[in-house]
């Protein structure tokens, strides 16, 4: 009897599918498993608003972002105000003859000091020469009337002479006494000294003098000209009270008081160089023009010897301060009619918000919020601009 072996082969198409899963199974068993860093290091989600940004925490980094409050400060608001430098009327002096007469010697440079009292020029003409002669002959007249009124006043009281010689010699005698008076107040005016003509000197000419104590400030003359009373010879300007006169809008007069203090430059200097001054009169009508202006002058403090009376100045005019919320500089974006700043909401996320800006001093400005409900604990200090410009970047990449 013969056995039967019976071999038991597998159909192969029946077990294909299971061979091919257990072949892929082991493959895949075989790949390396990805860094748990890439999570990590992936670009953050987009932000839910327009006015959100957000960064990762290598790029929080790198900006050197800080955080941090208001810092309330005594704030300062400025007026801006241009105008020159001036000297008070009564120190500037205009020099003109009393009466014409030619030009015989200048006395004086431009520049140069003059002290009260001191020669500016010398004129010459006859007609002072007969305005002397009149005053000469005047003063004898009244010697003689004075004695004719003694006489008349001796007779009248021996009622030996009329009455009406004794009225006469009073009306001629005060009629004289005016005319010597009146070409005395002449004499003067031209500076003529009477104590020499007194004694019998005329002079031909006569001295116009400085009436205040300066530098003179030009001289239109030469000698041999003709000058007429109308003419201004010299000027002469005293700059020992120099002050500011400054235009002021009308949208800014109100806040200006006497006593503010004043930081001003001078343009033509080439400098940067703040020079202080104090208000000590505000005007009380708007000036000529279609501007409308108003005049504020103010003190230099201290008085200075290196100004000049007409230069040109940029002022700023510190009107009274009040505490207000402030920033340093770099936490302010300025973009068109609004400002903005940044707060954190969460880690890695923060928060555009609107601001009005106000006075800056020393690296910090005031800041007004615009929008409600602004968290002014976590406010961004410093990078502001980082986060604008990733602000602005992702919004065109959107």
């Amino acid at each position: 009897m013969t056995a039967s072996i019976t071999t038991n082969t597998l159909p192969p198409m029946k077990y294909a599918p299971l061979l091919l899963l257990l072949l892929l199974t082991a493959c895949g068993s075989n790949q390396p498993a990805e860094p748990a860093e890439t999570a990590a290091t992936a670009t953050p989600a987009a932000p839910a608003s327009p006015d959100e940004v957000r960064l990762s925490p290598a790029q929080q980094k790198a900006a050197g972002l800080e955080s941090g409050a208001f810092v309330w400060k005594n704030m300062t608001s400025d007026v801006q105000a241009n105008g020159v430098i001036d000297v008070p009327p009564q120190n500037m002096a205009s020099i003109s003859a009393i009466m014409g007469g030619y030009v015989q010697r200048v006395a004086v440079l431009p520049g140069q000091r003059v002290a009260k009292g001191g020669t500016v020029a010398v004129l010459r003409h006859p007609d002072y020469i007969q305005l002397q002669q009149q005053y000469l002959q005047s003063k004898a007249r009244v010697q003689f009337l004075t004695q004719e009124l003694e006489r008349q006043k001796i007779l009248d009281a021996e009622d030996v002479g009329a009455k009406r010689k004794l009225q006469q010699a009073r009306a001629d005698y005060a009629a004289e006494q005016a005319t010597l008076r009146a070409t005395s107040a002449q004499l003067q005016l031209l500076g003529v000294p009477l104590g020499r003509l007194n004694q019998g000197h005329i002079t031909p000419t006569v001295a116009l003098t400085s009436p205040i104590g300066g530098y003179v400030k030009s001289v239109s003359i030469n000698p041999g000209q003709y000058v007429s009373p109308q003419d201004v010879l010299a000027e002469v300007v005293n700059r020992s009270e120099l002050y500011l006169e400054l235009k002021v809008f009308e949208r800014d007069i109100a806040k200006v008081k006497v006593g503010q203090r004043v930081l001003f430059k001078i343009p033509s200097r080439g400098s940067n160089e703040d020079l202080a001054a104090r208000v000590f009169l505000v005007g009380k009508a708007f000036n000529d023009g279609p501007q409308r202006t108003v005049s504020v002058h103010a003190r230099l403090e201290p008085e200075r010897d290196d100004v000049l009376p007409g230069q040109y100045v940029s002022a700023h005019i510190q009107t009274a301060g009040r505490r207000q919320p402030t920033l340093p500089e770099d936490a302010v974006v300025q973009a068109g009619e609004f400002s903005y700043i940044f707060s954190q909401t969460s880690p890695g996320t923060y928060r555009r918000h609107r601001v009005q800006t106000g006075p800056a001093e020393n690296g910090d400005v005031a800041i007004t919020l615009l929008d409600a409900n602004t968290d002014t604990t976590r406010l961004i200090r410093h990078g502001a601009y980082f986060l604008d410009a990733e602000m602005k970047k992702g919004q065109e990449e959107e």
